[in-house]
């Protein structure tokens, strides 16, 4: 099974439970969230090295106490949330997967433009995200009016093994749950890495390899994603021949009084009310 350690930073908590419980259920996994320091039930400041050791005590929790391995792990990051989940993906080699939504490059850069990365600078995502070793999928709305689109597609660049990014037309930074693509395409990741394999050669297959071999093929049939196993096929009879059986002979419909004849019978019994 794979789980989800899902890490947001926002003033929208509690929706955001509500609504990626919801997620959890459509891409069928677990997903464990948390409130960072300050906010929340969480105690403590919301610094930056404070949101550093959450997602560490977070990511340690569920390796010591229920043996999650990390190729069972997922990191998922929203919006400044993807500050801590870069830092930790970039220091696993094992990671099954990474999903950036509406990520940052810097602290600094979603205020400024700047060109170069200052020491005072916070959440560095642009220096570490090539250092992440396993499949990144980067969600983004085109009108995002708090951290531009530009951010996730830079990202995006930077990666070291890119899956397919989804840029969500007119999607904001907050509202992009309510896009049906999002929950779609989010599947499809989850699907797509979770059926990873071994190559013969001992490599394991990149998510390139995987998408291909989920294409349509030439014939004209696709490969769709298989949650059970193959049920031998039960041979059936042919829609045609159902409905051959199912047809009834016509029978001559029975004649019926016309309502006048019924009025006269009523009044010949003294049946008239």
């Amino acid at each position: 099974m794979l789980l989800m350690l899902f890490f947001l930073i926002s003033l929208w908590n509690f929706y955001y439970m509500f609504g990626f419980g919801l997620i959890s259920s459509l891409v069928c996994m677990v997903l464990p969230r948390y409130d960072y320091s300050g906010y929340g039930q969480s105690s403590g400041k919301p610094t930056e090295c404070n949101t550093y050791a959450d997602i560490e005590a977070a990511y340690n929790c569920l390796r010591e106490q229920y043996g999650v391995k990390d190729e069972q792990l997922i990191l998922y990051g929203q919006s400044v949330g993807s500050g801590p989940t870069v830092d930790l993906a970039s220091q696993l080699t094992n990671l099954r997967g990474v999903v950036l939504h509406s990520p940052i490059l810097s602290g600094m850069r979603v205020l400024y433009p700047v060109k170069r990365t200052y020491w005072f600078d916070i959440y560095k995502n642009i220096d570490k995200i090539g250092m992440v070793n396993c499949p990144v999928l980067i969600i983004h709305g085109t009108a995002d009016e708090v951290v531009d689109c530009s951010h996730g597609k830079q990202l995006w660049e930077l990666c070291k093994e890119k899956y397919e990014p989804l840029w969500i037309s007119g999607g904001g930074h907050c509202n992009l749950e309510l896009y049906p693509e999002f929950i779609k395409h989010l599947k499809k990741f989850v699907l797509t890495i979770g059926k990873s394999k071994t190559a013969p050669n001992g490599s394991k297959k990149t998510t390139v390899e995987l998408e291909n071999e989920n294409k349509p093929s030439e014939s004209g049939t696709s490969d769709t994603f298989e949650l059970v196993p193959d049920l031998p096929e039960v041979s059936r009879n042919s829609l045609d021949s159902r409905l051959e059986k199912s047809k009834k002979p016509n029978k001559p419909e029975k004649s019926r009084m016309s309502t006048d004849r019924v009025d006269r019978f009523r009044r010949s019994k003294g049946m008239v009310w």
